[in-house]
């Protein structure tokens, strides 16, 4: 059984939609080839999940962002390259947000280890996408839809 690596982490993602189409990091370098994934990253501490949002998406995606309201909550335990194997437990806060009319995505001044760049993909293609949390598509092709569902339970990493 593998264990889980101590702290829990809060972390904060931004659900941007423009039109049918969702923005993400595309991501490299990774034993199995490519993956997407949302802006955002871990809270630190002393900031407020908002302010943890800013931060990531001006690191990230190269601007501020309007956050809109709270959609999802979710548990996930995330695979650690460790020996032997471990996971982290994060709790997952999603946001929906905009971005400024003009903005072209661009990777922000400090991107991710692994960010390549930040792309506009549409809806209708995330659920043959690797995606991680793999089991956010279905959640984010819904995400103008209101379910009343806000916290997921725990998801698949």
């Amino acid at each position: 059984m593998e264990t889980i690596t101590p702290p829990i982490r809060n972390a904060v993602r931004a659900l941007i939609r423009r039109g049918n189409n969702i923005l993400l990091l595309r991501k490299d370098g990774y034993e199995q080839g490519e993956r997407f994934a949302l802006p955002g990253g871990g809270q630190d501490l002393g900031e407020t999940l908002e302010q943890a949002l800013q931060r990531e998406c001006l690191e990230e995606i190269g601007t501020r962002v309007e956050i809109r309201a709270l959609v999802h909550v979710a548990d996930c335990f995330k695979p650690r390259d460790t020996s032997p194997g471990s996971r982290r437990h994060l709790v997952e806060f999603l946001f929906t947000c905009t971005v400024p009319d003009a903005y072209v995505p661009i990777n922000g001044h400090h991107p991710d280890k692994h960010q390549v760049e930040v792309v506009w993909v549409r809806l209708d293609q995330l659920a043959d996408m690797p995606l991680y949390p793999r089991s956010l598509a279905s959640c984010l092709a819904d995400s103008g839809k209101s379910t009343g569902t806000v916290y997921l339970g725990s998801i698949d990493w």
